[in-house]
């Protein structure tokens, strides 16, 4: 009986601070959408990260006003709204960026550089504290920047004028729906009868493959023709396609509704790229119905690349003392956090490979050698998975996915 009342007492506890959190909104956010631009400067010997430009976004707020705080323990750093009375956490959302990257690099071993982020935060109506987190040796975020932000004090910039994107497919709210944005880059001279083509095949490429085409009603899309700032030869990668103009392309989104942004280049080359919560890019290749979905679960699932690849300077990014942030890869230092819940309880550790599982088919769920980079010391839970080698999401890929989509939907 005891147990049954505790129970009980947890699931009321929960939808009370649902319900609070829900309510919350009104009373902590006007509704509108509030633009952060910030730099970030440094080299893997430290970096700093200031708020450049305060910009009224001038449109609704996209995101979900039930679920505000980020229940992922995901990407390199982190955005945090709170009451800077109590310190009660507002709004959170976790994200990574090039600069995390750049810090592996040779250059970036010792040479500074300065690069660009966007954070779009709901609205302010009264005055809130707003802290720029990043994650220290222990893998723990910490405040790395606090500022202030006082509605009616804070002198803000205005959006300037921007294409007007298409609704393409619009299936409710934005508030309700994961709302992708569409940045067709190097489409302004292309007539529109094959820039529309253009655009159903992607359309189609985001839907086609599980779990997103489950959750197709889930998702609102939306098209417009700009230039990005995407290029080749990202960090000397010939194939890493990304863009270092942040603030370029969130210009051209204007006030188009963007959970995720996903950048399509107007280019037959072979080529991609992906930061989590910021966008994802994907050519016109022929092979974009695997690059995309394989792009979308970086940049909306935070899941790693499953592959191996110990030229690259950071093959050894995740045999460390302390578990990866990715849910999809694992170097054994807590495999409870993990997917371990998902094996029988006398499943074979590490799991052995057996090559005999089909192309297209992810194969029993294990704990297989090699992942992230690394031939040894870190595991992946299938044979075969989209983050590996463009077979379909795996069940623990799928099972964080889902989570997200969630997140802004219900």
């Amino acid at each position: 009986m005891k147990a049954k009342l505790t129970i009980i007492a947890l699931m009321l506890a929960a939808g009370t601070a649902a319900m609070a959190q829900g309510g919350d909104f009104g009373r902590w956010f006007t509704g509108g959408t509030l633009r952060l631009d910030c730099l970030r400067r440094g080299s893997a010997l430290g970096d700093s990260v200031w708020v450049e430009r305060w910009i009224d976004r001038q449109a609704d707020w996209h995101g979900s006003r039930t679920q505000l705080t980020d229940p992922f323990d995901n990407g390199d750093y982190r955005v945090v709204v709170r009451d800077p009375k109590s310190g009660r956490e507002l709004y959170s959302r976790g994200y990574s960026n090039l600069f995390r990257e750049y810090k592996d690099t040779p250059q970036g071993r010792t040479q500074s550089a300065v690069f660009e982020e966007t954070m779009l935060l709901p609205m302010p109506r009264r005055e809130v504290e707003i802290a720029l987190q990043n994650r220290d040796a222990d893998m723990r975020l910490h405040d790395q920047t606090v500022v202030r932000f006082r509605p009616g004090r804070q002198r803000l910039a205005t959006m300037p004028a921007a294409p007007q994107a298409k609704a393409w497919e619009v299936h409710g709210d934005p508030a309700t729906k994961l709302d992708v944005a569409f940045v067709m880059q190097g489409f302004d001279n292309v007539d529109d009868r094959d820039y529309e083509a253009a655009c159903a095949r992607m359309a189609g490429v985001l839907l086609g493959k599980e779990p997103f085409r489950s959750h197709r009603d889930d998702f609102n899309l939306y098209f417009l023709r700009a230039d990005a700032g995407v290029d080749y030869n990202t960090f000397g990668a010939d194939r890493y396609a990304m863009t270092f103009k942040l603030w370029q392309l969130h210009d051209a989104l204007g006030t188009t509704p963007c959970d995720h942004v996903v950048v399509v280049l107007n280019n037959p080359v072979y080529g991609g790229g992906a930061i989590y919560n910021f966008y994802s890019v994907s050519s016109m290749h022929t092979m974009a119905e695997m690059v995309l979905p394989h792009e979308l679960g970086h940049g909306i699932g935070g899941l790693a690349d499953e592959y191996v690849d110990e030229d690259l300077s950071y093959a050894d990014l995740h045999r460390t003392a302390f578990e990866p942030l990715e849910p999809n890869i694992t170097n054994m230092v807590d495999f409870a956090a993990k997917w371990r819940h998902m094996l029988a309880d006398d499943a074979v550790l590490p799991t052995p490979p057996d090559p005999r599982v089909p192309r297209d088919e992810c194969g029993p769920l294990g704990a297989y050698e090699g992942a992230g980079y690394s031939s040894t010391g870190v595991y992946r839970p299938a044979m075969r998975c989209m983050m590996r080698d463009y077979a379909p999401f795996c069940p623990v890929c799928k099972e964080r996915l889902e989570a997200v989509i969630n997140l802004y939907t219900r």
